[in-house]
């Protein structure tokens, strides 16, 4: 087991960052489970619905690239906390609101934290363990978003069990923090990579700091622009089908909550087994070989999930193959856009790429909606994420392979 040959500051590491994005995915998740309670209490359009999700993603673009900034400035662990304490307020928040507007707002600032968390916790797993390991346990921590988004079904399916619709959607907000608070205390002894600190040193010898905006340079800006890409369409094609799919299950296959829940975990333990896989895959057979065999997975299931007039049994089937392609390609993303940086810009050039992936790719959530009113639900889904994840092999076809990398602070891979 790749785990036993970590140090105990390693395992300290991914214990805090595993537990942080595991939040993150609970928090984030909770919302996509509610959307058909809030249509009805508020009287939303679904293009309102989609417009919500829109705006806490667009906001965690700004967050995740803002934090990157910080992170190469201050520290990747004290930036993580800061994070952390953002969305989960903002979260617990939302639960107060009685409006659109008022959660619009809510949800648009919670996701100012939700970007920062990945950003920076992608890069403290990656300097902080080995290149052999790298793609593992950046793909363990990763899986930890299929962790918080069955914690969020579950707690659905317990809360709407026992308390009735009108409450249930506000205590769901209200229980976001609680997990926050653990993942704070867990992070308490957590000390900076030494290849942070060793850059760090560098910089002050030289009498200079490092410059954002050297992502921008001739030297690194192809590599910039297609990691963006690369990023666009996995995150275009995975929240165009999370965040309408319980909408979906509901409207268009007529489904219970007990019923909708049941086919989302389903598909979570998907999700978790293609998270572990492809990050064992990712340090196997190569970054870019194993994010094309994901994102051609992808388009077929997702086209079939969605488009192909199937009955409920075999929809309950193909659920778990669809997750463990939807959530697997995302296993080796933190370690391969490390590997693609120098330290000096290492969390602005990941948090720019990964962030704008995520503003390009929320406004999937925001279309389907405004789309659906005259296609139906389901043929919007498939084809937006199909042509994401287009997106994504061609990306892919052009960016160089990185696996094996050892990190250094001046050396950076260019395409």
């Amino acid at each position: 087991m790749w785990l036993n040959q970590t140090t105990t500051s390693e395992r300290r590491t991914l214990a805090a960052t595993f537990t942080g994005y595991a939040v993150d995915g609970f928090d984030y998740m909770i919302y996509t489970f509610l959307i058909p309670t809030l249509l009805a209490a508020w009287s939303m359009s679904k293009a309102q619905a989609g417009y919500i999700a829109t705006g806490a993603l667009l906001t965690s673009a700004v967050g995740g690239w803002l934090a990157g900034i910080l992170a190469d400035r201050f520290g990747r662990v004290r930036v993580l906390q800061w994070t952390v304490l953002w969305f989960a307020f903002f979260t617990f928040l939302s639960g107060f609101t009685g409006s659109f507007v008022e959660l619009f707002f809510t949800r648009a600032m919670q996701g100012f934290g939700m970007g920062g968390e990945w950003a920076v916790g992608s890069v403290l797993i990656a300097e902080t363990i080995s290149a052999r390991h790298r793609g593992k346990a950046a793909g363990l921590v990763q899986s930890s978003w299929a962790i918080g988004w069955a914690a969020s079904a579950l707690a659905f399916w317990g809360v709407y069990a026992v308390l009735p619709p009108e409450m249930a959607w506000k205590v769901l907000f209200w229980i976001g923090i609680l997990p926050a608070l653990l993942t704070l205390y867990i992070r308490r002894s957590l000390r900076e990579p030494e290849v942070f600190l060793a850059e760090q040193a560098r910089l002050r010898a030289l009498g200079a700091s490092g410059n954002f905006l050297r992502i921008f340079d001739r030297s690194l800006l192809r590599t910039t622009v297609l990691a963006s890409l690369l990023a666009t369409g996995m995150q275009g094609a995975y929240y165009s089908v999370t965040t309408w799919l319980p909408t979906f299950l509901k409207t268009e296959r007529h489904l219970s909550v007990l019923g909708t829940s049941a086919y989302l975990l389903v598909l979570i333990a998907g999700s978790f087994a293609g998270y572990l896989t492809s990050a064992w895959l990712s340090d196997t057979i190569g970054r870019r070989r194993c994010f094309m065999l994901f994102a051609f997975m992808g388009i077929v299931l997702v086209l079939s999930y969605t488009q192909i007039p199937i009955n409920d049994g075999l929809m309950l089937v193909l659920g778990f193959p669809l997750g463990f392609f939807l959530s697997g390609i995302f296993s080796g993303m933190g370690a391969y856009l490390s590997e693609l940086y120098p330290s000096d810009v290492r969390g602005s050039g990941q948090g720019f790429c990964y962030n704008f992936g995520r503003a390009v790719g929320a406004v999937c959530p925001a279309l389907i909606g405004y789309l659906s009113n005259s296609i139906p639900l389901g043929q919007t889904i498939g084809w937006i994420a199909a042509i994401c994840y287009g997106i994504v092999i061609l990306a892919c076809l052009i960016l160089p392979e990185t696996c094996g990398k050892e990190l250094s602070p001046a050396v950076a891979t260019t395409v």
